[in-house]
């Protein structure tokens, strides 16, 4: 498949245009107009950013998160001279996934609410870049099943799922035939040479000082209690159909080597580059093929030193919850989302403390009883009730709970 269709460039939507993902995005696609055209951006709130963006990009839909929203952004496009179809809400942001005029949806929405755009897009047969985490971690085989029913192309967009992918094979076989494990590598963040007994009183700034990656808020505090790197696992899990024993996690302070891949006859390989979202983002918008993503060379004469070291449980312990949660199977991990994506929440709004984190998360899995996903409404059911344990726990009220999956 060509990066440009056979009638044009290709045409590109991004959910979640003013995040991270999302202006990474943009950078790549703004380095090769002659190969791709942004048909649609979203964005929930950020709409000084968002008409910055559309001024620039020329989109043909929008979709924010109010009616008031549209209804300002719209006037304030007519004023710019920019011609674009807003509109607002959950549904608008599928009904966008799965248009006609889109070739390849960027999932870039961050949390649980961006699993049901990824599914409209999946169901559509779109070529899906997948860099939200939730649509594997809460959707899990629901979503899979999607993408194949669907047709549709998923490329990751992790950088360590992107490492992944490109050190796998390109004719899949079983792991029993071909590959021993893989190997998630994780920076540790900003805490990882600091004593569990000191963190109790870090700040959400803190937590959010990422040492090698740019990134939003909440991603960052993930990062920093490794659940991100949790989260991970069960996306890796449901990606490469890699069993849970067959995951393994390092840390890797300098963030070079991005993922391994074990062989079962030893070999190991490895994806390197700089810490930069633009280099997964450009092999994913490029692939088979692969264009100039504006990253530098690596020099690896100019680094001191590569190094490893294994995670400790007692810095880490949102990283074991994970793969408790996937072992449990189920509804664990969207339990395990739900509760996490309050419990931050809390903490970035100065109303939970950090080890409250993972407090909370341990405490949302044993008190919410097992169930089974076999629909999006039975995600939303499980999801919807994780967040209200979560609240109760942590003696919140209940619109705290946060953005709850949208049907």
């Amino acid at each position: 498949m060509s990066v440009a269709t056979s009638s044009g460039p290709q045409r590109v939507c991004i959910l979640g245009a003013t995040g991270s993902v999302g202006m990474a995005t943009l950078d790549v696609i703004g380095r090769h107009p002659e190969r791709f055209e942004v048909v649609g951006l979203t964005a929930q709130h950020r709409l000084d950013e968002l008409l910055a963006l559309c001024v620039k990009f020329r989109p043909r839909h929008v979709v924010v998160g109010s009616a008031d929203g549209a209804a300002a952004l719209e006037a304030r496009l007519a004023a710019a001279g920019v011609r674009a179809e807003v509109q607002h809400g959950a549904q608008a942001l599928c009904e966008l996934a799965a248009h006609g005029d889109v070739d390849t949806v960027m999932a870039a929405i961050v949390g649980a609410a961006g699993l049901a755009p990824c599914l409209a897009a999946a169901r559509a047969g779109k070529r899906l870049l997948l860099a939200n985490k939730e649509a594997l971690v809460v959707g899990g085989d629901l979503f899979m099943r999607a993408v194949k029913e669907g047709g549709a192309r998923l490329l990751p967009i992790d950088s360590e799922h992107s490492a992944i992918f490109q050190c796998l094979p390109d004719d899949r076989t079983s792991w029993a035939e071909r590959i021993d494990h893989i190997v998630l590598t994780a920076s540790g963040g900003p805490f990882r040479g600091r004593l569990p007994a000191t963190l109790a009183d870090v700040t959400p700034e803190q937590a959010c000082a990422h040492p090698n990656w740019v990134m939003g808020r909440k991603i960052s505090v993930d990062s920093a209690t490794m659940m991100n790197k949790g989260l991970e696992v069960i996306e890796a899990h449901h990606l490469f159909g890699a069993p849970p024993e067959a995951i393994d996690v390092v840390i890797h302070p300098q963030s070079v080597v991005h993922s391994l891949v074990e062989y079962v006859d030893g070999s190991v390989l490895a994806q390197l580059g700089h810490p930069d979202m633009r280099t997964p983002i450009a092999q994913a918008l490029a692939w088979p093929e692969r264009l100039d993503s504006g990253v530098g060379s690596l020099d690896l004469g100019a680094m001191a030193a590569l190094t490893f070291e294994a995670p400790e449980p007692g810095r880490f312990p949102c990283l074991a919850l994970a793969y408790e949660a996937l072992a449990a199977g189920g509804a664990a991990t969207v339990v395990l989302n739900a509760a996490n994506e309050v419990a931050v929440a809390a903490f970035l709004a100065g109303r939970a403390r950090y080890p409250a984190i993972h407090a909370t998360c341990a405490a949302t899995l044993d008190r919410v009883p097992p169930r089974t996903v076999r629909t999006l409404a039975d995600a939303l059911a499980a999801d919807a009730e994780a967040r209200r344990t979560a609240c109760a726990y942590l003696d919140l009220p209940a619109d705290a709970a946060g953005v709850p999956l949208a049907a």
